[in-house]
């Protein structure tokens, strides 16, 4: 799959998981061939809008929302001036892939499970957030069936150690959500970049990641496809 190729299926499939969690809340999203929108949701850490083209406007990413409330945006090309509109930048980040390749063997004292059960998942989450309570508030048991999305727990001596969510959908594996309570972020993103190639293998990986992550995620084979910039207005900003 060709580099701009590569990064139009990250960036749609980012938006189809954003969809999938959003839908799970009860506020699925609408898709054009330009946008991604949930314009209702106050969901953390998840937009309103994700553009799937590098040439929408800044108008059109506040279709249908409340222009004095919270709103946030993941201009998905990093083309966006949106202060016009209230919003702040958030973060930059990058969108990575790593190509197809056989899944190496992973370290012996490191394994890895999908979580299957609603008491798994509020653990997983509770593990992602850092053990403050907040288990089971974002990512509902309706993921667990969703056929898509594959919620991964890294575990060492039958410790939970770290962890990831892979979503498959339009030709790659999109990983999410990756997080670690005991492992170096080098050891952690390589063991992640082999389990995903196993999980699903013959499909790029793709995902985006900004700071010791990118650098890890890079060290772990992964290339840099182009930048993108998260919005915000009220809380999230």
């Amino acid at each position: 799959m060709p580099g701009e190729a590569l990064l139009r299926a990250a960036v749609a499939n980012n938006a189809s998981w954003c969809d999938a969690v959003c839908r799970s809340h009860g506020h699925p999203g609408v898709f054009t061939a330009r946008l991604w929108i949930s314009a209702r949701h106050a969901l953390t850490f998840y937009p309103n809008a994700i553009t799937l083209s590098p040439d929408v406007t800044a108008p059109e990413t506040q279709a249908g929302q409340d222009p004095s409330g919270p709103s946030a945006v993941k201009d998905s090309f990093a083309r966006l001036d949106l202060t016009s509109e209230g919003l702040e930048p958030v973060f930059d980040a990058e969108w990575i892939a790593r190509l197809p390749a056989p899944a190496g063997s992973l370290e012996d004292d490191l394994s890895w499970d999908t979580v299957t059960d609603v008491r798994g998942l509020a653990r997983w989450e509770s593990a992602w957030a850092g053990g403050d309570g907040a288990g089971g508030r974002l990512f509902r048991p309706e993921l667990l069936a969703d056929p898509c999305c594959s919620i991964l727990a890294c575990r060492r001596e039958g410790a939970l150690v770290g962890g990831t969510i892979a979503y498959t959908a339009g030709q790659v594996t999109g990983l999410s959500n990756v997080f670690s309570t005991g492992l170096s972020t080098g050891r952690l993103w390589a063991s992640v970049v082999q389990t995903a190639a196993a999980l699903r293998p013959g499909l790029p990986i793709v995902g985006y990641e900004h700071g010791a992550d990118l650098a890890a995620a890079q060290q772990a084979g992964c290339q840099v496809l182009g930048p993108l910039r998260v919005w915000a207005r009220g809380p999230a900003s």
